[in-house]
């Protein structure tokens, strides 16, 4: 199904969809083309499509499963990568195996759900995605701690945190964009950004995943929390 020019308007979210599976594309499309502000620009069957596709349509955000024929998930990662690709990766897919989760997550992918997410669930996923978020399922920062995590050695200890602070960070690793924490926790969206740079801050790190992984590995977010 080709994109339609015509009825694309700036906030719209472009979205390519690349698997090996004809009927899962279309379920993914199906699901996403009843809602708004999403639009699905175009389908790949498999990593090296993928990334062709991606140079042809720029799309806002991929979803890509990690097993295909050929170049793989991963393996299509490095080839956006490699191209400048600016698209955000949501990977969708049915293996739980942790020997996958880890590379796809090393690789860049932002975020991790299952092909039998709910609707609406995935809509949520892509948005966030889009806004720049990392959905960062427990049991998947569970996956990288327990294999390095890929992250820095740790430095000296964070300042302590505040309580708000502390919530906040819940938040952030069960991979919660600051509009949800805002409204959980009834704050203005511009206090919740506040928070969030001073967590960073605190706790040294860069970026939210590190923040999740961080609250992982220190008990703050137990992973059958959610």
């Amino acid at each position: 199904m080709a994109a339609r020019p015509d009825v694309t308007t700036a906030s719209n979210i472009r979205v390519l969809i690349a698997d090996d599976h004809r009927m899962v594309r279309q379920g993914l499309r199906t699901f996403l083309e009843l809602q708004d502000g999403i639009e699905v620009v175009g389908e790949a069957a498999d990593g090296a499509e993928c990334a062709e596709r991606a140079a042809e349509l720029s799309p806002d955000v991929i979803l890509l499963d990690l097993v295909m024929p050929g170049v793989d998930g991963v393996g299509a990662m490095e080839l956006l990568r490699e191209a400048g690709s600016k698209a955000r990766v949501l990977v969708v897919t049915s293996f739980t195996d942790r020997r996958m989760i880890v590379p796809a997550i090393r690789a860049g992918a932002r975020g991790y759900v299952y092909k039998d997410v709910d609707p609406a669930a995935l809509a949520t996923a892509v948005r966030s995605v889009h806004a720049g978020h990392v959905l960062l399922e427990p049991e998947v920062a569970a996956a990288l701690l327990e294999s390095g995590g890929g992250t820095a050695e740790p430095g000296p200890p964070a300042a302590p945190l505040t309580a708000r602070e502390r919530e906040v960070l819940v938040l952030i690793a069960q991979g919660r964009a600051n509009r949800e924490i805002a409204r959980t926790l009834v704050l203005a969206e511009k206090t919740v950004k506040t928070h969030v740079s001073n967590i960073l801050m605190k706790l040294g790190v860069a970026d939210r995943t590190q923040a999740a992984l961080w609250a992982v590995r220190h008990g703050i977010a137990p992973q059958d929390e959610r």
